[in-house]
């Protein structure tokens, strides 16, 4: 009961401490590009400001327009600097991670190969190498053994019933191919009818032969 009114735990968080700092790093960017644009807007409007003074007379109010344009140009500077800062900071975190994730990569790897290492020592791969060499060896004198067992004359009959072998199987083949399936029409399991016309001797004696009649008894 107790865990089904519990409150469920949370999975852990994958977000690590590098992603919120690059996050505010962006967000601090995205900030200084709004203000940018707002200086450039400023700028725009104490230009077109300052002109009219001067149609109009009023030239200490254009200066003074002008003098205010010239402040907000050296602090468009500044954020322009800033934001080259804040790029190349969030870049250098990034890169950071990654070679973070590597180093992990290969710690994880080094791991793995060193357990192999633990099962595979060298002496463990000398003994396989070993034992495969033995099984070789002990085929090799096995062949010998029975080609050596036979004469010249009993090895030709082994290759003779070979090929006798060979072509049983083959003719085997050979019959199973040709034999009709029941699935084949009957018309096509007969021979065909003969459409050449019989020689003349032939049909005279057909023609001579007297037919048996049957008489009622």
């Amino acid at each position: 009961m107790g865990a089904l009114f519990g409150k469920s735990k949370k999975p852990p968080s994958r977000v690590t401490e590098q992603d919120k700092a690059i996050l505010q790093l962006k967000q601090q960017r995205d900030k200084l590009k709004q203000y940018q644009k707002r200086i450039e807007q400023s700028l725009e409007n104490d230009r077109a400001l300052a002109k009219k003074c001067l149609q109009t007379g009023r030239k200490e109010r254009a200066k003074l327009l002008l003098r205010k344009k010239k402040y907000q140009e050296k602090l468009l500077e500044n954020t322009d600097s800033q934001l080259e800062n804040l790029e190349k900071l969030a870049s250098d975190i990034e890169f950071a991670q990654v070679e973070q994730q590597v180093l992990d990569g290969l710690k994880r790897g080094n791991a793995a190969l060193s357990k192999v290492h633990e099962v595979l020592t060298i002496d463990e791969v000398e003994r396989v190498l070993d034992e495969t060499r033995e099984g070789v060896e002990k085929q090799r004198e096995i062949d010998e053994m029975l080609t050596g067992a036979l004469t010249q004359e009993e090895e030709e009959d082994v290759l003779a019933e070979l090929d006798e072998l060979v072509k049983q199987e083959g003719n085997e083949k050979e019959v199973k191919k040709e034999e009709p399936t029941e699935d084949m029409d009957i018309s096509e399991q007969l021979p065909d009818v003969p459409t050449d016309e019989l020689p003349e001797k032939e049909r005279i004696k057909e023609k001579t032969t007297p037919k048996k009649v049957l008489v009622e008894a």
